[in-house]
């Protein structure tokens, strides 16, 4: 039986991060799949050029799909800025689902200069986006999701209830 892959999208600093962490929790069994670690091992001197993100999201939908393929439940961590990766995912992996994390871009530059745990990312990406490096919604594109299954608006709703929302499209996806 093959697993589901659960890609959380939205800006840097939407709470990507800290959505999947709470859904591990709740569902222990799965794997979280982190673009920053990945990024650390495809590319450890990243570029952030068209093409080496490209490749890595690639290589990142094609662990998700052989993971699920094998019966684990992923929980994609990435912005995927654009959206032909995350139709990629949705078009190669049967069971997808993707959550959009719409944060206003205040905020998340706000968060993200708080925040102490990174899980790879690099550190003022927004500083570093306004010094011309590619940031997904302040230099780089970030292309909204069309049809999610969810969206969350991250200034409006608490942890808990996004993790039980999450929880209960989940539930009603794999029946």
């Amino acid at each position: 039986m093959s697993g589901i892959a659960i890609w959380i999208t939205g800006l840097p600093g939407s709470g990507k991060s800290t959505v999947a962490d709470a859904l591990k929790i709740a569902r222990s069994e799965s794997i979280i799949l982190r673009m920053d670690e990945l990024r650390k091992i495809v590319t450890p001197e990243p570029t952030y050029s068209d093409a080496e993100r490209e490749i890595v999201y690639r290589t990142l939908v094609y662990v998700a799909k052989i993971l699920t393929e094998n019966g684990h439940d992923v929980i994609i961590d990435a912005t995927g800025n654009l959206r032909r990766w995350r139709e990629l995912a949705r078009k190669l992996i049967p069971k997808y689902m993707e959550i959009y994390l719409r944060c206003p871009i205040e905020l998340c530059r706000e968060r993200e200069k708080q925040r102490i745990e990174t899980h790879g990312a690099p550190k003022d990406i927004y500083k570093k986006g306004a010094e011309g490096w590619p940031v997904p919604g302040a230099v780089a594109p970030y292309e909204e999701p069309l049809n999610p299954e969810i969206i969350i608006d991250m200034d409006k709703t608490s942890l808990k209830d996004i993790t039980e929302i999450i929880k209960k499209k989940i539930e009603a996806f794999s029946l």
